[in-house]
């Protein structure tokens, strides 16, 4: 039985969040079909054929693909599963959090949201309770509908050799949905969600003004900024660097919080990442419980040295 993994771009470039979803996918088949569905989008059907593991790109492209609007792709998506589709696959971003609960609904089956291990073909893992509670669920649905979390898989790598590109006929425009415009935060720092190093505030900063002594931090490491939830409601930063329950999840190699106390909430975010760095100055704070490493100190005069130390 096959696997269909439905690709998150944006009509260039593809996301690293598929890397981690075809490694996924891989435990669980060895026909995996990506579908590329999108506007003038044939380098990321290029981009895709090369990564390991996938054996098919099905490409679709049609103006109305171009924003991935949910009510468009859904229809699509539908069409494409086939008597040997068993599985469809996403990520657990913003995008497959948008897409694949309507793809459920229209098969009736249920979601399984946000993966983080798989135990058998019928048995995937994961988290609830805030990442405090592992649940196991297995599922007898004929078709699989699953968003993985990509922080919990390691990403596939590309090779030389290119599977087949399949050019693919398009479902007819729905009009359920207008797409009116986006606003994106443009960075040359490193992505959030796939970062080799997350440097956080918290609260403790004070002040949006405070924050820049994150972003200096971040600067002298090439590191992507997160915050908690109480800094982006402080208006410290926007949102889009929310690490949390209700923010982005991250595992990065290095993830060092700042002036964030470790609420059960920002954990649920990070706590997977491979070594943990909290400055704070309450020795009591929660973070220094998952912290491989902490200093008890005000953040306030450790930065400053901090970056002098990094600039040599």
């Amino acid at each position: 039985m096959g696997v269909l993994i439905i690709a998150e771009h944006n009509n260039q470039t593809l996301s690293a969040s598929i890397l981690p979803v075809v490694t996924a996918a891989k435990q669980l088949s060895n026909k995996i079909t990506v579908l590329v569905a999108g506007h003038d989008c044939v380098a990321v059907a290029d981009a895709v054929s090369r990564v390991e593991g996938v054996t098919q790109v099905s490409l679709a492209q049609a103006e109305y693909f171009q924003h991935h609007l949910a009510e468009e792709l859904a229809p699509l998506i539908i069409k494409q599963v086939e008597d040997d589709i068993e599985y469809l696959m996403a990520p657990s971003s913003t995008f497959g959090k948008n897409l694949m609960p309507r793809v459920a609904a229209l098969l009736d089956v249920a979601q399984i949201s946000d993966i983080i291990n798989i135990k058998s073909a019928d048995t995937f893992v994961r988290t609830t309770y805030a990442g405090n509670v592992l649940a196991t669920i297995q599922t007898q649905d004929p078709i699989k509908v699953i968003t993985v979390r990509a922080s919990a898989f390691e990403p596939a790598s590309h090779g030389d050799k290119q599977s087949k590109i399949a050019s693919i006929t398009v479902t007819p425009k729905t009009g359920l949905s207008t797409f009116h415009a986006r606003e994106v935060t443009k960075s040359k720092r490193p992505d959030l969600n796939t970062a080799r190093v997350v440097v956080s505030g918290g609260r403790g900063l004070g002040n949006a003004e405070n924050f820049k002594l994150i972003e200096e931090i971040a600067d002298k490491l090439g590191a992507a900024i997160g915050a908690s939830r109480a800094a982006v409601d402080g208006g410290y930063i926007s949102n889009d660097h929310q690490v949390g329950q209700t923010g982005k999840v991250v595992a990065p190699e290095l993830y060092i919080a700042i002036g964030i106390s470790g609420a059960i909430q920002h954990l649920a975010g990070m706590k997977d990442s491979k070594v943990i760095v909290a400055i704070n100055k309450d020795p009591e704070a929660p973070i220094f419980e998952s912290a491989d490493y902490g200093l008890v100190a005000d953040l306030f005069d450790v930065l400053p040295k901090l970056c002098v130390a990094l600039g040599k």
